[in-house]
C-alpha cells in the first residue's frame, strides 16, 4: 500500500474566522481510536461549537462531532468525546499563558489528514464584538466591489484593442 501524501481536508470551521480575531495558529496531532479514524476518512466531522481546553499541562479538544463509524461494532466511539491534542510543551505553555488573559480562547479551524495522519489546526483567538464583525464584512464587500470594478475596466480595455 502506497503511503498517502499531501493534505486532505476533512472539516473546516468557517464561523470561527467570522466570530474571532485569529492571533496565532498551531498544528496539533490527535489521539484517536480506530473507528474515529475510519469515520474521518469518510470525510465526516463537524468543528462547529468546538473548543480547546488546557487542563493539567495537556490540551483537550471538546465538542467536536465525529459521527460513529457505520460498520463499527460495540467498539465504536462516542461522537462528542473529548480528545487529547498532541502539542509540544513550549506550545502548551505559550497557549496557557495567553488564554489566562481576558477574552482569549483556543478554537479549532480545520481538521485534515497530512501524510496519512489526522491533524487539527487550532488558533489562539480573541472574540470579536458585533461592530468588529460588521466592519470585517464591510471591508470584504468593499474589496470585492473594487476587484469587480478593476476587472470591468480591464475587460473594456481588451474590447477596444
Amino acid at each position: 500500500m502506497a503511503k498517502e501524501k499531501g493534505r486532505k481536508l476533512i472539516a473546516q470551521n468557517k464561523k470561527a474566522r467570522h466570530d474571532y480575531l485569529i492571533i496565532d495558529t498551531y498544528e496539533a496531532g490527535m489521539v484517536l481510536t480506530g473507528t474515529e479514524v475510519k469515520s474521518l476518512r469518510q470525510g465526516r466531522a463537524s468543528l462547529v461549537d468546538g473548543f480547546v481546553q488546557l487542563d493539567g499541562g495537556e490540551a483537550w479538544l471538546h465538542n467536536v462531532h465525529v459521527p460513529e463509524y457505520s460498520q463499527g461494532t460495540w467498539t465504536n466511539h462516542s461522537a462528542r468525546r473529548k480528545r487529547k491534542l498532541l502539542l509540544n510543551r513550549a506550545e502548551i505553555d505559550k497557549l496557557e499563558s495567553k488564554t489566562s488573559e481576558s477574552g482569549h480562547t483556543i478554537v479549532p479551524l480545520a481538521m485534515y489528514f497530512k501524510d496519512g495522519r489526522a491533524k487539527i489546526e487550532i488558533a489562539l483567538a480573541k472574540g470579536k464584538k458585533e461592530y468588529d464583525k460588521r466592519q470585517t464584512l464591510r471591508e470584504k464587500q468593499d474589496l470585492r466591489e473594487t476587484n469587480r470594478a478593476i476587472s470591468a475596466v480591464k475587460r473594456r480595455e481588451r474590447g477596444q484593442l
